[in-house]
């Protein structure tokens, strides 16, 4: 991973600040985006830094604006001039109950779910082409069986798992692309403690992961897997055996 450079979107908080941090510590220069979360973004940034001298390039966008696409591509290759893995991780996240769903819920999930990470994917592909680079996506466990309450969500993350395998198709044999399905790993703001005990029984592992692991699957997908791509890792402890 030494001096390979990643674009980590939505990575200032949670699973995304873990998959820098796991990243950078193998050797590698990381752009950070990040939208309205500047402070946190530019705490990792300068922590980083310090450790490894302009190693961390920070990026705003919002990735619902259509020309924010190639624009973070262009900025990455003219700060480092080579880009070798894009990890399309920002995601939008909240209940959608049928009925009640409007446009504006319907655009932010799709745009960040499904939207932004194939225009960034097909912007970055030139590049990660010279560099027999990868793509990797954060998708869902819920992808597969849907979470009551969040059709849209399900949808749109569907959507990146059929994503991941027709890019793999399209952009082989240079570019691998594969994804990431998170299972019980950081608990929504404000969920009931029964339906937390009633999910972790229902997982084979019996509790709840970290987002550190999602971090070392994506290292293994990104340093160690040479011969993977199109592929779906669940990493839920075994929730989806019970789905």
């Amino acid at each position: 991973m030494k001096d390979k450079v990643v674009l980590v979107t939505g990575a200032a908080h949670r699973v995304g600040a873990k998959i820098v941090r796991r990243l950078h510590a193998e050797g590698a220069k990381v752009v950070l985006h990040y939208r309205n979360s500047y402070d946190s973004a530019k705490a990792i940034a300068d922590e980083l830094n310090a450790v490894s001298e302009n190693s961390v390039m920070l990026i705003i966008a919002d990735l619902h604006d259509e020309e924010s696409y190639a624009t973070m591509i262009d900025d990455v290759i003219f700060r480092f001039n080579r880009l070798d893995v894009l990890v399309n991780n920002a995601s939008s996240f909240y209940p959608t109950i049928i009925g009640e769903v409007n446009m504006t819920q319907w655009d932010d999930l799709m745009a960040s779910n499904m939207k932004a990470p194939f225009f960034l994917s097909q912007a970055a592909a030139p590049y990660l082409k010279n560099t027999h680079g990868c793509i990797v996506n954060i998708a869902d466990i819920h992808a597969e069986r849907p979470l009551k309450g969040h059709s849209v969500y399900c949808m749109a993350k569907a959507g990146l798992v059929m994503m991941t395998k027709s890019l793999a198709k399209e952009l082989g044999p240079d570019i691998r692309v594969n994804a990431v399905a998170p299972g019980a790993i950081m608990w929504p703001e404000g969920m009931d403690p029964d339906v937390k005990a009633d999910i972790l029984g229902r997982t084979a592992l019996k509790s709840k992961g970290d987002p550190d692991d999602i971090a070392k699957t994506v290292l293994f997908l990104v340093r160690d897997a040479p011969y993977m791509t199109g592929q779906i890792l669940a990493v839920d402890g075994g929730r989806s055996l019970n789905l």
